[in-house]
């Protein structure tokens, strides 16, 4: 059976990945968590869910400004 979601680990932009990565460092590096290059296996759940939390809470506020026109 064929997923929907094929392929959706991938960015089809490959400097948006380089955008992200950064974006995820800064938001991590805010937040206090230990983000690091490479294995980060040693960080809770919580702690990367704070991070993904908080980069969708910033990208959702920033897209609503720009439909406002801000």
């Amino acid at each position: 059976m064929s997923s929907s979601r094929s392929g959706s680990g991938r960015m089809e932009v490959p400097q948006a990945r380089e955008a992200m990565d950064r974006f995820k460092m800064e938001v991590a590096s805010e937040l206090g968590v230990p983000l690091k290059e490479g294995y980060n296996g040693d960080l809770t759940s919580a702690q990367n869910g704070s991070v993904g939390g908080e980069m969708v809470r910033r990208m959702i506020k920033r897209q609503e400004e720009e439909m406002a026109g801000k």
